[in-house]
């Protein structure tokens, strides 16, 4: 499988990233609704206060309308309860005026001491149908004026959406410096893919078959490289681990045991994102699935069924995930985000028996946006290479 070009080439590690669900509903049957895993702070500030001890990069914090919590509120309070893990905070562009974002951008990012990255988010807001183009239109504008706002004495900016003409940037320069806090992305369509070749530094993709991922990283490449840039790739994939690969596909049918088609349906009805390509993307592997609901050998497709957005798992074996990790970093992923039902028991199932046995890295690190103390120390014994 070709290897494609990637900005940290030569890293032999990786940012390994957990998921806060703040804003859907965490299960240990999907689609069964339980009280002590609803999305609140109580629970979901849990979640990424056990990531960050156990040594976890990054913390993916999303974006939504239902069910759950404003991400920036529940970003700004974690920035004191945290330590280590960078934060991911999801930014719906055009949702808050650029100008002001980047205020809220460059204030949290102090708070948290450079440990701030972004997620550009270019889905439909609450009520409104705009077109793809439209809304990656804005998304563009949206960055290009953030990139202004942490770089320049003034903003300038003469877009079809927003334009502003000597607006100075004095309140808005976050503590990270060579440009500002990282923006990771994720989109499938042209517009999509223009956007991140040209503005963004980490392009996410949701599980696919390997060629169908090698693919995507070639058209994204090739973009980016258009416009004189290499950029890197990231995974946002579900984990189900455990000691055997029977154990794990056990749990994976426990998983879904309980779950009404009606209700995967409803669930995945209500998400913001839930008419868009990326989406209907992961629901044609799920019809490409065996029986078993595997996609390709330790890919599950059954978490799909009750959730937008990523739908499939990896199912399998301590050493079968590690395999499976360690072929995508040789593809070239170099950031991977994972998630797993409950929460934080994955969590601490992969931070104990996975995590210790990977080398692992902060993207804003190897950027140079913030010193790197220790870059791309192994967080345990017996680290792979």
């Amino acid at each position: 499988m070709t290897v494609v070009p990637v900005n940290s080439a030569d890293l032999d590690a990786a940012e390994v990233a957990w998921f806060a669900p703040i804003c859907s509903d965490d299960y240990r049957h999907l689609g069964v609704p339980e009280g002590d895993l609803r999305s609140s702070f109580e629970h979901t500030s849990d979640i990424v206060k056990t990531a960050d001890r156990l040594g976890f990069r990054n913390m993916l914090c999303p974006s939504s309308y239902q069910v759950g919590q404003d991400t920036w509120s529940f970003v700004s309070a974690m920035a004191p309860l945290t330590e280590q893990i960078n934060l991911l905070a999801a930014i719906r562009c055009g949702e808050i005026h650029p100008a002001m974002l980047a205020r809220a951008v460059a204030t949290v990012d102090h708070m948290m001491k450079g440990r701030l990255t972004l997620n550009v988010i270019s889905s439909n807001f609450p009520g409104e149908d705009a077109t793809s183009e439209y809304r990656y239109k804005r998304s563009a504008e949206v960055v290009q004026i953030l990139r202004q706002a942490w770089t320049r004495e003034e903003i300038n900016f003469e877009g079809d959406i927003y334009q502003l003409r000597g607006l100075s940037t004095d309140p808005v320069k976050p503590y990270q410096q060579n440009g500002g806090p990282l923006l990771y992305f994720g989109g499938y369509s042209p517009d999509a893919v223009e956007l991140c070749g040209r503005f963004c530094d980490v392009y996410l993709m949701w599980p696919e078959p390997e060629d169908l991922i090698a693919e995507r990283m070639k058209t994204v490449n090739e973009r980016a490289e258009a416009h004189g840039r290499v950029i890197d790739y990231g995974l946002r994939v579900h984990m189900i681990v455990r000691d055997t690969e029977a154990e794990a596909r056990e749990y994976a049918d426990e998983l879904v045991s309980r779950l009404e088609d009606e209700k995967g349906s409803e669930i995945r009805g209500r998400a913001l994102d839930a008419k868009t390509l990326g989406v209907s993307l992961q629901a044609a592997n799920r019809e490409k699935a065996d029986d078993g609901g595997y996609v390709e050998p330790n890919l599950w497709t059954g978490v799909g069924r009750a959730r937008s957005g990523c739908g499939a798992a990896l199912v399998g074996s301590v050493d079968q995930v590690l395999s499976k990790i360690e072929r995508y970093r040789e593809m070239g992923i170099r950031a991977f985000i994972f998630s797993g039902y409950p929460h934080k028991d994955e969590c601490e199932i992969f931070g104990t028996k996975v995590l210790p046995q990977l080398k692992t890295c902060s993207m804003p690190e190897i950027y140079g946006r913030v010193p790197a103390e220790t870059p791309a120390t192994p967080l345990g014994v017996g680290a792979r290479r």
